[in-house]
């Protein structure tokens, strides 16, 4: 039986300070979520453990809890991969996307402070800035973070932390989804115009205005990234 290809993980022992398996948890998280180990990617736990210098324990303890995220999945020949999310997994993350950040974006209307509006404003500025002036030097994790951001940010100012920890499970798979489009179209994401028209209606603290806003950006997110998704599953 052929081995499969070497991982492209960089080597890093990891420090004792926490446990070895929260730390191989997290540092295998950050690797998926940043895009280090892309969606399809094989995980051998032999590799993985050499490469994190932690025996076989930690790795399986870790994939464990990342098949529980539905980070991690198994194939059809029970072979671990990093989860590849279809399009009928990206609709139904849209939905409930779309769903939560209606309320997350209603709530922020009535209860967000000045100090918050004004966060939610920079981080605008700051994506407007480096997408204008630097796409070229961006990779995808950045702007996807910069997207994160301001979406984020917007569930804090919602004064409910039970709406920003669904959200944040709902992000991580997004940023699966994101990651493998923007691979094929980076021009998939939009951080700049409709990110300003919803924090508009917000400002104005105009509930109806921004969840219309809202809902417009997300549905018209959805459909440019099920269009990628169709057009990469096509050519595979």
């Amino acid at each position: 039986m052929a081995l499969p290809p070497a991982l492209t993980l960089s080597p890093r022992p990891l420090q004792r300070a926490q446990s070895l398996h929260e730390q191989t948890y997290q540092t295998l998280r950050t690797a998926i979520l940043s895009g280090e180990l892309a969606s399809g990617d094989r995980l051998v736990e032999t590799q993985l453990a050499n490469l994190l210098q932690v025996s076989r324990t930690p790795i399986r303890e870790a994939i464990r809890q990342l098949q529980r995220e539905n980070l991690i999945a198994t194939d059809e020949n029970g072979a671990l991969r990093v989860a590849r999310l279809s399009v009928t997994d990206a609709a139904h993350l849209y939905d409930c996307r779309i769903a939560l950040e209606q309320v997350s974006v209603a709530e922020a209307c009535r209860h967000a402070t000045t100090p918050q509006l004004e966060q939610i404003d920079l981080a605008i500025q700051q994506a407007e800035k480096a997408v204008g002036q630097e796409a070229h030097q961006l990779t995808n994790y950045q702007l996807l973070h910069m997207d994160y951001q301001f979406h984020r940010l917007l569930a804090e100012s919602s004064d409910n932390p039970w709406l920003v920890a669904l959200l944040d499970q709902v992000f991580d798979k997004m940023m699966l989804l994101r990651l493998r489009t923007m691979q094929h179209n980076p021009g998939v994401l939009e951080v700049r115009s409709e990110h300003r028209c919803i924090y508009a209606a917000v400002s104005d603290r105009n509930v109806a205005a921004a969840v219309q806003a809202m809902q417009e950006h997300l549905t018209a997110s959805k459909e440019r990234v099920i269009r990628e998704i169709e057009q990469i599953e096509g050519k595979e």
